[in-house]
């Protein structure tokens, strides 16, 4: 047995029902649940992040929901930080630290330590902004295959803001990206750990639950729901929140570079993307327990494993 107090990870694509499941196991374990979603850490933005609603967070409080504004940013630095006290003063409680979500580098961040990489530089943002719009992300992606070709072959030439910031990392440091990854401080989180990642048997009906879910959040108001956040506070497409997958599609619509099919379209697309890297990120965690999430009963067998391997 470890000397270790335990934690849970539950993870898994978005649309597996890591909620759910969660919700489920705060009732039937002495558990506290934190949020591993860097989508859910923005105040005002509900719908297109599937937060869970008022009613369940009655039920199942989630630490890490709701923190910060639209306007501001969050780091996996700052998650790793804020999950650590709350795990200790969790299981000072004498309760398990259930951490749910989807963000798998929050994941590995708490896990693995951090790497030393550079804080980031304002004037050369703005400066390879300015490249940006000038010459277009895939030149970016271009000028970094020939200084970084490592970092650049695993980023898609139009992710701009990885491409940026390797970029940025390597002008301000004269290091790359992937040199600095392999010379990562470690710090073994002090936790005996049991990682369950929720993988689908059939990778079809992820992206029906997905279709599904996007056609909903339009029903539901996200359009509007972002009508009123640009109204509320001073945002641009480029800020972190305004990235998310749903908002950066509505973006477009409201600017009227889409219309209503496109926007459908775009947005499930994008959400399909988001859960293939997910579920790629999970297949590289060989500690992770994997159970199909499109079992029926999902919420039973994650209960039969962690009580078997707590």
């Amino acid at each position: 047995m470890s000397s270790l107090p335990p934690a849970i990870f539950l993870m898994g694509p978005t649309a597996s029902g890591k909620t759910g499941v969660a919700v489920e196991l705060m009732q039937r374990l002495p558990v506290e649940l934190i949020s591993v979603d860097s989508a859910l850490v923005f105040r005002d933005m509900n719908i297109g992040t599937a937060k869970p609603d008022a009613a369940t967070l009655a039920r199942a409080p989630h630490h890490l929901i709701d923190i910060i504004n639209p306007t501001e940013a969050y780091s996996a630095a700052a998650f790793r930080n804020d999950a650590l006290r709350l795990m200790a003063d969790i299981t000072l409680r004498g309760k398990i630290p259930l951490l749910v979500g989807g963000t798998m580098l929050y994941f590995k961040a708490l896990r693995e330590g951090l790497s030393p990489l550079p804080q980031a530089d304002v004037a050369l943002r703005a400066s390879l902004d300015a490249e940006i719009a000038q010459h277009g992300i895939e030149h970016l992606h271009a000028k970094l295959t020939q200084v970084d070709a490592e970092t650049a072959a695993r980023l898609h030439a139009t992710d701009t803001q990885r491409i940026q910031r390797a970029m940025e990392i390597y002008m301000v440091s004269g290091k790359t990206m992937s040199e600095l990854i392999k010379h990562q401080e470690q710090s073994p989180l002090p936790y005996a750990v049991t990682s369950i990642a929720l993988i689908p048997s059939d990778r079809a009906v992820l992206h029906q639950r997905i279709a599904v879910r996007f056609e909903q959040m339009l029903k539901q108001g996200l359009v509007d729901e972002l009508r009123t956040l640009r109204q509320k506070y001073t945002l641009h497409r480029d800020m972190t929140s305004m990235r998310c997958v749903g908002y950066r599609q509505a973006w477009e619509y409201l600017e009227g570079e889409t219309d209503q099919i496109r926007l459908q379209e775009t947005g499930i697309f994008a959400t399909r993307q988001l859960a293939k890297r997910q579920l790629t990120w999970l297949r590289s965690m060989p500690e992770n327990i994997e159970l199909d999430c499109l079992a029926p009963d999902l919420a039973q067998k994650v209960f039969d494993q962690l009580t078997a391997s707590l």
